[in-house]
C-alpha cells in the first residue's frame, strides 16, 4: 500500500491519503520477524520482559516500513524538481501511548516532510504530544 501512496502522489491522483496499518485490537501475528503469538495479546504484558521485547520488535517493524515510505518519497521528483517528501506533511502516530494501560496522553507522532515550505528545512521531527 505504500507503493500504491507514492504512485498516487508522483501522478498527482492524489495530494491526500489515509493508510491503517491496523486496527488498535488487531491480534495478528508476525511470523516473518518470529513473532507466532497475537499483537493484541502482547500488547498486555503485565510487565513481562519477554513480552514487551516483542511488542518492541513489533513497533519497529512498523516504523522500517514507514521509514522505507519515507525514502521512496525522498526519492521521486516532483514536478516543481522537488521530492515528493519535501512537498509533503506525513504523520505517523499511535491512538495509545501505553497499550497494556490504555493510556491515550501523549500519543507517540511523528511528523515527516516540509509541507513545500520554502523555508524551513526539511526532515522528520517527533514531540511527544499532550493534553
Amino acid at each position: 500500500m505504500f507503493d500504491l501512496m507514492v504512485l498516487a502522489f508522483q501522478t498527482d491522483s492524489t495530494r491526500v491519503a489515509t493508510l491503517l496499518l491496523a486496527h488498535d485490537g488487531s491480534n495478528r501475528s508476525f511470523d516473518q520477524i518470529g513473532i507466532t503469538e497475537g499483537h493484541h495479546d502482547l500488547t498486555h504484558h503485565m510487565n513481562r520482559k519477554e513480552w514487551i521485547n516483542k511488542v518492541s520488535d513489533i513497533d519497529l517493524w512498523y516504523v522500517q516500513q514507514f521509514a522505507k515510505f519515507l525514502g521512496k518519497l525522498n526519492q521521486v521528483k516532483d514536478a516543481d524538481g522537488k521530492t515528493l517528501l519535501h512537498n509533503s506533511m506525513i504523520v505517523y502516530g499511535s491512538g495509545n501511548a501505553d497499550a497494556n494501560r490504555h493510556t491515550h496522553t501523549n500519543l507517540p507522532i511523528l511528523l515527516a516532510g516540509a509541507g513545500a515550505a520554502p523555508s524551513r528545512r526539511g526532515g522528520i521531527s517527533s514531540r511527544t504530544l499532550s493534553r
